[in-house]
């Protein structure tokens, strides 16, 4: 299967999204094309399976949902991307670090054509600012969960959101962690852009040989 189903699914509440990822990965069988979903979510917290209570500081109004990726707490809203990797990782033959290396450094390599200099940390997934005043800052997490060799979940990518929720949390479990976003860094382009850029870059990693474009009103 060398096709990548890309999935454009436009602003999405949270439970739904996940429901759908867990029947997709359910329902798949060994001639599914892989898929990846972009979209955006309404405001909401999503608490891993790891996740402490302690790193919820002040919520408010944003509701909070546990949820079966790893890690701990993150923040998802509108203005930042997120990219679902629907992907079975037995049949394309990579191993779960192989999968958030190559999630992670497709992110790096979006954010190089936009002047930004990023790395990864093989003990903290995500992305990270490598250089100047915001160095350290974290722009994209990166959480999986994976069920009879397949991948749901996938990574969320600070584009343009409002980073102020970020202050009420313990981001991914780090107390005092930066969390930035291209805006912040001077950069911005439409999500749909960034998107294209970012499976292009990942396809390319994986070694597929062909996306396929799907505008997608139902899940």
């Amino acid at each position: 299967m060398n096709t990548l189903e890309v999935v454009n699914l436009g602003l999405r509440d949270y439970a739904e999204v996940w429901q759908a990822m867990q029947d997709f990965t359910d329902a798949r069988d060994e001639s599914t094309p892989d898929q990846v979903w972009l979209l955006e979510h309404r405001p909401v917290f999503t608490q891993g399976q790891a996740g402490k209570a302690e790193h919820l500081l002040a919520t408010g109004d944003i509701p909070v949902i546990q949820v079966d990726r790893g890690g701990q707490v993150t923040y998802h809203g509108p203005g930042q991307l997120v990219a679902y990797t629907l992907i079975d990782i037995r049949r394309l033959n990579v191993s779960v670090r192989c999968l958030v290396s190559n999630l992670e450094n497709a992110v790096i390599a979006v954010l190089e054509q936009y002047g930004i200099a990023a790395e990864s940390d093989r003990n903290r997934p995500g992305v990270y600012i490598s250089s100047g005043p915001q160095a350290g800052a974290k722009i994209c997490s990166v959480g999986l969960r994976i069920r009879r060799g397949r991948s749901f979940h996938g990574l969320a990518f600070n584009i343009h959101p409002d980073l102020s929720p970020f202050t009420r949390i313990n981001p991914c479990g780090y107390e005092g962690l930066a969390v930035t976003s291209m805006q912040a860094l001077g950069k911005d382009d439409d999500l749909s852009e960034i998107g294209d850029r970012l499976t292009h870059a990942l396809a390319q990693a994986l070694g597929y040989n062909k996306r396929v474009f799907i505008e997608q009103a139902t899940i």
